[in-house]
């Protein structure tokens, strides 16, 4: 594989060309260092055995795009799961665990423009935040590539930021016409619960949401939340 169009020489060989076999291998275990920077945060964060666990097991039923797809969404969910990481540090020890010798490391890691591009493919996988948008008065929000998770419709929205088991897209508290509901961010607006009330918290445990309705503030209980 080549990354531009340029003849190779004997003189740019190293400059011009990228193996795709490399690729792939520094992919796998950048993955892997993302995969254990996740771990760390989870036990940093006090999670339970059972959570580490269902995260472990779920991730070994992806394959490579898969793994690479369900952290970054991991990430954007908690955002503090990469405050602080260093992405070098993360491609260093990618490189260390893909070179066979250390004198190909020193001349892996001394490649400034290969180590840019690896860089760079990084903060594409893995750091894919969305963003609310207001359109007309109201709000909605896309994800890092533009597409709609939820249409402008709209007068409050507020992300949840939590971590679960599956990984299982967590609703979004949304205000419509005075009252509350929860809705999915799939981009159909699916509604979780009716928008009838008066205002949703946040829990820090399963069912995650409580709502008050006519004085009354009980937990949202539906099948959906069960089961994340």
């Amino acid at each position: 594989m080549t990354t531009n169009t340029k003849k190779i020489t004997e003189e740019n060989f190293d400059a011009t060309y990228t193996d795709s076999i490399e690729i792939e291998r520094v992919d796998k275990f950048v993955c892997d260092e993302m995969d254990r920077q996740i771990h760390r945060y989870i036990k940093a964060m006090h999670g339970s055995k059972r959570v580490m666990d269902n995260f472990i097991s779920h991730l070994k039923t992806l394959d490579s795009a898969g793994r690479e797809t369900a952290i970054a969404r991991y990430i954007d969910f908690n955002r503090k799961a990469v405050s602080g990481l260093d992405l070098k540090i993360v491609l260093t020890r990618a490189y260390a665990n893909y070179c066979d010798t250390y004198d190909f490391f020193v001349k892996l890691l001394s490649d400034k423009a290969k180590f840019d591009f690896y860089l760079h493919r990084i903060r594409e996988k893995y750091l894919c935040f969305h963003e609310v948008f207001e359109q007309d008065g109201k709000f909605g929000i896309k994800d890092a590539r533009g597409n709609i998770l939820v249409h402008p419709r709209y007068d409050f929205l507020r992300r949840v930021f939590a971590y679960v088991d599956d990984l299982a897209p967590m609703p979004i508290i949304a205000q419509r016409e005075g009252k509350f509901g929860l809705i999915l961010p799939d981009g159909c607006d699916t509604r979780v619960t009716e928008f009838v009330y008066d205002d949703i918290a946040l829990l820090d445990e399963p069912p995650f949401f409580e709502g008050t309705r006519g004085g009354v503030t009980l937990p949202i209980e539906t099948s959906l939340l069960q089961e994340t």
